[in-house]
């Protein structure tokens, strides 16, 4: 043993599989690459996300426009309930002046809230795949 050389002992050199690191990849990478490289993959990823938020916006943009739309055409169809009155004002006035606002407010809301949802689900879904 005494006839090595002790500084060619000593010097180690790691050799490693250039393809290795594919599969140490954690999950979500290749979904992120995919997004970022703006390959078909990102691009079906992106438009589904996008879908899933017009839809969103479809439905409450209906649902404001029902009742917007539809308390005109309650009180064209019954004149009867013009001649209520809330704190001295026509109930017309009062729902179409005043009960708008709020429910714009909670209709914001809403849509924050489920925009946000689909986005967490979006984020867990690049992280899962």
């Amino acid at each position: 043993m005494s006839d090595i050389d002790p500084t060619l002992a000593a010097r180690r050199v790691a050799v490693r599989n250039p393809r290795g690191r594919a599969s140490q990849d954690t999950p979500g990478e290749r979904a992120l690459a995919e997004l970022a490289e703006q390959t078909e993959v990102g691009e079906v990823l992106l438009r589904s996300l996008t879908r899933a938020q017009l839809l969103l916006a479809a439905r409450i943009f209906a649902v404001f426009g029902f009742f917007l739309l539809g308390l005109p055409a309650l009180f064209a169809t019954q004149p009867g309930l013009a001649d209520y009155r809330v704190f001295g004002l026509p109930l017309p006035w009062v729902l179409l002046g005043g009960a708008v606002y709020p429910a714009l407010v909670l209709l914001g809301f809403l849509y924050v809230r489920q925009a946000e949802r689909n986005e967490r689900d979006f984020v867990e879904f690049i992280e899962r795949s």
